[in-house]
């Protein structure tokens, strides 16, 4: 049977791939594998689940807690919470398990079930392999007071936003922000952080109905924003996505600053502070190419994995880095987080201006964004994108072309018949007339 476990978590249209049945069973399997873990031995395990505002969080939450509770598993009901705050209370509660119904930024239609281990970290993949292979088995049910006890946490939002207050120094008296809540889990959270830190905060978007996460707002949408910044003379504007793992910004004269500026702002104070790991960021092989040549001029180093936030956290994991995200906003700060945290970024990026008195504007211009052109080859067997010689010769025949003035980067999709080609050069006509003669080439040679 096809993976259910994407690489986050399990996602499907809520009620037609992702039901409540399957909810279910997933949770029931996801403790026994834990149990035969040896996870729970010698008390009674306990669970969190916290939801985004979709309105088929609502019974994906129900199906989750019975499935639990049904295999002996007590369950603390968070309620909506963002993923990064499911995360902080599954560590801070002492938890077993973690569970987060969200699709993130997705439309609202769909939803999502992704389990944390003890700690408020991702599940190994092997745990996830294992829970997959354990459906719809047999299993012998505890009864009597061998159940579940499900209880509501109702402090949740309130002990998370305290969490990300502390985790900054320098107080943002003075600052007026714009925060757009994408209709999503950090509706509350979100201005509460920011406002206990002492910035003056205009909340958009921040009034959910259970239909409109995402919807025309959030980190996928920044025009709201940006009317927001200038309409209320804000410093700033910070977008988040429906869960608020990842954030992006835009200045007080609504110009766009993506996840590589914001990463670049965050790795030269930590820098400053004697406080980047290794004195060394990671992100992905997607980063513009200005990203690289700024940090390097700045004496710090990017190690570069492939994309997916998973692949920058393993990364900093195996080789103890601090600091790493994507150009879409996902941002990880270990020091603080286990995962990528919208709000979380939003502080320190804040913290970042009024330590040194610098707009946000100033603060991003320590790199200067290359142009980039990405394009999609559709109807091509991607498989062959790696290994076709015609192919090869093309690239490396652009390449030689461009020297150290940009970056030719040719991948397949991960889920569909697609090869993106992504190229970087000194001038957006360059960029766009090397893309468009490379996709020439893949179609010709890769086509179906």
């Amino acid at each position: 049977m096809p993976r259910l476990f994407g690489t986050d978590g399990v996602r499907g249209l809520a009620n037609a791939d992702l039901t409540a049945e399957l909810a279910l069973d997933l949770s029931v399997c996801a403790a026994h594998v834990l149990a035969d873990r040896g996870e729970f031995e010698g008390h009674r395990p306990l669970a969190v689940v916290g939801r985004d505002t979709r309105i088929s969080g609502q019974f994906l939450e129900s199906a989750v807690v019975a499935g639990l509770a049904s295999a002996g598993v007590d369950v603390l009901l968070l309620g909506v919470l963002p993923t990064p705050g499911v995360a902080y209370m599954t560590d801070r509660l002492g938890a077993d398990l973690g569970v987060m119904l969200s699709a993130s930024h997705n439309p609202m239609p769909d939803n999502g079930i992704k389990f944390l281990a003890r700690g408020g970290h991702k599940l190994d993949d092997a745990i996830e392999i294992a829970i997959e292979r354990r459906m719809g088995e047999p299993w012998d049910r505890p009864t009597g007071g061998g159940v579940g006890r499900v209880k509501v946490y109702d402090t949740a939002v309130e002990e998370y936003a305290a969490h990300l207050e502390s985790t900054i120094t320098h107080p943002l008296v003075g600052l007026k922000v714009v925060l757009d809540c994408a209709e999503g889990a950090a509706h509350a959270a979100g201005p509460r952080a920011l406002e206990d830190a002492g910035a003056t905060v205009i909340a958009i978007h921040a009034d959910p109905d259970g239909l409109n996460i995402n919807d025309n707002c959030g980190s996928t949408h920044l025009g709201d924003l940006q009317a927001a910044v200038l309409e209320h003379g804000a410093q700033a504007g910070f977008a988040l996505d429906g869960d608020a793992d990842r954030c992006l910004a835009v200045d007080a004269e609504g110009n766009v600053v993506d996840g590589d500026q914001i990463l670049a702002i965050l790795s030269l104070s930590l820098l400053e502070q004697g406080r980047l790991a290794k004195d060394t960021v990671v992100a992905t092989v997607m980063s513009n190419l200005g990203f690289v040549q700024a940090l390097k001029a700045n004496g710090v180093g990017v190690r570069q994995t492939k994309v997916g936030d998973r692949y920058v956290l393993e990364a900093m994991k195996v080789s103890g880095y601090n600091l790493g995200g994507e150009q879409s906003g996902h941002v990880i700060l270990s020091d603080h987080a286990t995962t990528g945290d919208g709000i979380l970024t939003t502080l320190h990026v804040m913290e970042r201006m009024a330590t040194t008195g610098r707009t946000l504007a100033e603060l991003a211009s320590v790199m200067t964004r290359l142009p980039q052109v990405l394009l999609n080859v559709p109807g091509v067997d991607k498989s062959r994108a790696d290994d076709d010689a015609v192919v090869a010769a093309a690239v490396a025949e652009e390449e030689a072309a461009l020297g150290e003035r940009g970056r030719i980067l040719l991948r397949p999709s991960g889920t569909e018949p697609i090869v993106r080609v992504m190229v970087e050069a000194p001038t957006q006509d360059e960029a766009q007339v090397v893309a468009t003669r490379l996709a020439d080439v893949v179609k010709r040679q890769l086509s179906l």
